[in-house]
């Protein structure tokens, strides 16, 4: 399942993520979204977890937790949507 994470602090790091994330089980992958252009983090990023049960429980257990004096906004992420280009 992938996870849609919003309201990171800007401190915190992909480490960071996954390590909140691997209390409810195996994290495949967490990634933090950068600005391309400032390098720094855009506050928000998502997490992918291949099992159901133990995604729902996280997003369930860390919805509104703080993290780094944050509390998160966690979801599950919706398709990407096309966008048109510029």
């Amino acid at each position: 399942m992938n996870i849609f994470v919003g309201n990171i602090a800007w401190g915190a790091g992909d480490a960071d993520l996954k390590a909140a994330f691997e209390e409810y089980g195996q994290v495949d992958s967490a990634k933090i979204i950068m600005d391309r252009e400032s390098g720094r983090s855009r506050g928000f990023g998502f997490v992918e977890m291949s099992d159901d049960a133990a995604a729902n429980q996280a997003i369930e257990g860390l919805n509104g937790a703080p993290l780094m004096g944050r509390d998160l906004r966690v979801n599950e992420a919706r398709p990407r949507e096309d966008r048109p280009r510029r």
